[in-house]
């Protein structure tokens, strides 16, 4: 049996989790999603989150972002515990410092791609600075798209929007639910660059879950999870290779 991965948080991280436990269901339907995980993720950092299906990656990413309320133990983003919040606290945490890109996309169809931009701000009560949105969009290579509609993008630029509205409220950290899985190759290569990219040069803290080695391969670290806890962890992933070798040590291992 793998033996859970153990995290101590020293230092202020951009996000931190403790002693998290989600729980789904009652009774003898309990499910635990996530079992007592602490880690913590570094500003202007790129972590891969992987593991089998089932493992509660996508439940680490949603507590992690204050989507999912957790069962034990806190989340904390920015320094601001989210525990103690109000739906309406916490709304405005996740406005103000939380990035959220999702393998759907999820551009508003009757918007362009400027306002699905600047949508962000305009729920969270903000104006964006002259020549904001548009600056951001020519950072996602998507300068000359402004007054495009969703339909009227590929999915590669479709996802790129989505970045671009993810990042132009400068969050705290920018989580990314499997940005690349309805992508070919191509635009998935451009949206892995555009993540690298904001962390490299704009310390952004990015946390990705991803069943992609390729995709992992970005990343500073690769965190894997099997039945709801941490069991590895890869610092300065080697390549793809490497990565996929991992993942198939932990769907081979017997997790009984």
């Amino acid at each position: 049996m793998l033996e859970p991965v153990t995290t101590t948080l020293q230092t202020r991280q951009a996000v931190e989790l403790w002693s998290v436990i989600r729980r789904f269901g009652a009774g003898e339907h309990t499910v635990t999603a996530l079992d007592h995980i602490t880690v913590g993720f570094a500003p202007a950092s790129f972590t891969a989150v992987m593991g089998p299906s089932g493992s509660g990656k996508s439940t680490l990413l949603h507590c992690a972002a204050g989507l999912d309320r957790v069962t034990e133990g806190k989340v904390l983003i920015d320094g601001v515990d989210l525990t103690p919040l109000s739906e309406k606290a916490l709304t405005r945490v996740r406005r103000e410092r939380v990035g959220f890109v999702f393998q759907a996309f999820n551009l508003v169809g009757a918007l362009t791609a400027e306002q699905n931009v600047e949508l962000p701000l305009r729920l969270a009560g903000r104006r964006a600075a002259p020549g904001q949105v548009r600056s951001m969009l020519r950072e996602v290579g998507l300068g000359d798209r402004a007054t495009h509609r969703p339909s009227e993008l590929s999915g590669g630029q479709q996802q790129r929007v989505a970045i671009a509205r993810a990042l132009v409220t400068e969050p705290a950290v920018l989580f990314a639910d499997e940005p690349t899985g309805a992508l070919d190759n191509t635009a998935s290569r451009e949206v892995l660059r555009l993540l690298r990219s904001a962390v490299d040069r704009h310390a952004q803290t990015v946390v990705m879950v991803t069943h992609d080695p390729l995709a992992a391969a970005h990343a500073d670290r690769v965190l894997f999870l099997a039945d709801g806890a941490i069991v590895d962890e890869l610092r300065e992933p080697r390549g793809a290779e490497q990565i996929a070798s991992r993942m198939a040590h932990l769907e081979t291992r017997d997790l009984r």
